[in-house]
């Protein structure tokens, strides 16, 4: 049996705001977050196999096997499924990493998706949502694929529709560990919760920024030259920094400005996955 269905987008996203409300017993830290998609993707194909397996097809720089998400999402849905087929994945990596743009939730979820459809399983979007969040925090959104206001730890969704600008998404040459970030004794994590209306009244930033910036000085750099230009603001835990631009011309004026040490990325602003309009 081989069964390859196309190839399978898996989006970015931004944080608009990312908030630290508190930390539970267990340590997972309690959000408040709002997420956007763009249009820059990695690519996901699945060929599935009679034997049960589950591989990818290329290694993936940094990524170990038993890391990968897309791995650990195809053994979790055959596990919660009992199906006895098996998947051969390739992944075209476009999202880079380490850079708060949630490639690898986003691949987990797309992983889930493509393969409940290709496999048959039958699952619906909740119950993948579900099993997503065992994955990681973001890995609900991109299941859902809208736009939305996140609390908990980032798995209570409110769907909403915050304008979809054009952004300047910068990558400095670094990697930043987000379980480093949420590990630090400095790191905020009293913020009081805001409500949606206030996000949208211009309230929130990025409770990681200012202990990013000590640590990671290209972080602060980016931040300062995208700054001049626009609001700036960090994703996630970084590395990456974004601002938006009413137009996608005025976008791309700023991004052929940008220092050439720095990967540049013009991406458009989505309320709906790409993923999702794809199926």
């Amino acid at each position: 049996m081989n069964k390859q269905l196309g190839t399978w987008l898996a989006p970015a996203k931004l944080n608009l705001f990312l908030h630290i409300v508190g930390r539970r017993a267990d340590g997972y830290h309690l959000l408040q977050t709002a997420f956007q998609f763009v249009n820059l993707c990695d690519t996901l194909s699945f060929d599935i196999t009679r034997d049960g397996r589950i591989e990818r097809t290329r290694d993936i720089p940094k990524v170990a096997p038993e890391t990968d998400l897309t791995l650990r999402a195809a053994l979790l849905l055959q596990q919660a499924t009992g199906t006895s087929l098996g998947a051969r994945i390739t992944c075209e990596k476009k999202i880079p990493l380490g850079g708060g743009l949630g490639g690898g939730s986003s691949d987990a979820a797309t992983t889930l998706i493509a393969l409940n459809q290709l496999w048959n399983t039958g699952l619906p979007v909740d119950q993948l949502a579900q099993l997503g969040v065992r994955l990681g925090a973001d890995v609900p959104v991109f299941v859902h694929g809208h736009a939305a206001w996140a609390e908990g730890v980032g798995e209570i969704l409110t769907p909403i529709n915050p304008p979809e600008p054009w952004y300047v998404v910068i990558h400095p040459p670094c990697h930043v560990s987000t379980a480093e970030i949420f590990n630090l004794p400095e790191l905020t994590r009293n913020t009081s919760p805001i409500k949606i209306r206030d996000f949208f009244a211009g309230s929130g930033r990025n409770d990681c920024e200012s202990t990013v910036r000590t640590r990671y000085p290209a972080v602060a750099a980016a931040l300062d030259w995208l700054g001049k230009f626009s609001t700036a603001r960090m994703t996630g835990t970084g590395a990456c920094v974004f601002a938006a631009f009413p137009t996608e011309a005025r976008a791309r004026e700023i991004a052929m400005l940008t220092p050439p040490e720095w990967r540049v990325f013009v991406a458009e602003g989505l309320n709906r996955s790409p993923l999702r309009a794809q199926l």
